[in-house]
């Protein structure tokens, strides 16, 4: 298996020795968490986000973690998202942006998941583009572990775009997180796919590479209200699949997305970064290609590990 050492080299590793340490990616709909030995990632395991399950954070830490207890001395867990909020392993404030990675990682928390001592890094938070409040836990990790990976992200101006559940824009300027903001467009298909007519008049689960094209069309075109029911009525008067459908709801939300940004994309002129998981980025990387805007892709577990490595480098440093 091929991971990534702490410097951003890769590495295969078959054994690991006694000593370890845990590096942990916690959202509200999943759990990534990472054994890491001697600085490279040995093994890999997944549990419920914070928002999915009824069970205490800790006792859900524990529960993922404790086949690697059996063979391994763990040291104190490195954790980032949502195990810093309200309902997770420990509430940490929020860093104020403007906010660099050194503001970042004194934010941290310690918090305790039975006899495991856990380093919680903190959100930062903000006012959006439009002056509202805005907050993020998580991003922050990856665009901390993105800088570091390439410090030329750190000289000026940056616009770096996290797609997922609640997508962020954010800018950075000379490594600092200055402003960005949040758009829902990862929930809000889930919400649609499952309680919405939207896919429920076609049949066949055939997708077809044409939905996505043409739902980054729809979506590009900056009415998303007025275009949404297209889905339904492509499968009623257009024949086409539930499976298509859904690919074409995907890219009408990723294409009005890109075209409600068109503001920032302006203002923070060059090359976007990209940073998720490669799949997604990639229907990103079609809607800003279409719009004629540069951008390239950072893997996200890439970006996180090296973010978390940060906090833990700097934990070790006291």
């Amino acid at each position: 298996m091929t991971w990534w050492m702490a410097d951003g080299r890769r590495a295969s590793v078959d054994t690991v020795n006694d000593s370890a340490r845990v590096l942990c990616d916690w959202g509200s709909t999943r759990l990534r968490a990472f054994l890491e030995v001697g600085g490279v990632v040995s093994d890999r395991r997944d549990g419920p986000g914070v928002a999915v399950s009824g069970e205490p954070p800790a006792r859900i830490l524990a529960s993922v973690l404790a086949p690697w207890r059996a063979g391994h001395r763990l040291g104190r867990v490195f954790l980032c998202g949502m195990a810093g909020s309200r309902n997770g392993l420990a509430e940490v404030p929020y860093v104020r942006a403007p906010a660099e990675v050194q503001a970042w990682r004194r934010g941290a928390r310690l918090a305790l998941a039975g006899d495991l001592e856990a380093s919680v890094a903190a959100g930062i938070a903000t006012e959006n583009f439009h002056g509202a409040p805005d907050v993020m836990r998580g991003e922050e990790t990856q665009i901390f572990g993105a800088l570091r990976l390439d410090p030329q992200l750190a000289a000026g101006l940056r616009l770096i775009v996290l797609p997922g559940t609640h997508s962020k824009w954010v800018l950075v300027r000379d490594a600092r997180i200055v402003r960005f903001q949040t758009c829902l467009t990862g929930e809000l298909f889930e919400l649609l796919c499952r309680h919405s007519s939207l896919l429920r008049a076609g049949g066949g689960l055939e997708a077809g590479e044409d939905g996505l094209e043409a739902g980054l069309r729809a979506g590009a075109r900056g009415d998303l209200l007025a275009s949404l029911f297209e889905t339904r009525a492509a499968q009623l008067i257009g024949g086409r699949t539930s499976g298509w459908a859904r690919t074409f709801l995907s890219g009408l939300l990723i294409g009005a997305e890109v075209a409600s940004m068109a503001g920032v994309l302006e203002s923070a002129a060059g090359v976007v970064t990209l940073i998720g998981e490669p799949a997604l980025a990639a229907f990103y990387l079609r809607a800003l290609t279409d719009r004629g805007i540069s951008a390239h892709a950072l893997d996200g577990d890439r970006c996180v590990l090296a973010g978390l490595r940060e906090l833990a480098a700097a934990d070790e440093r006291g």
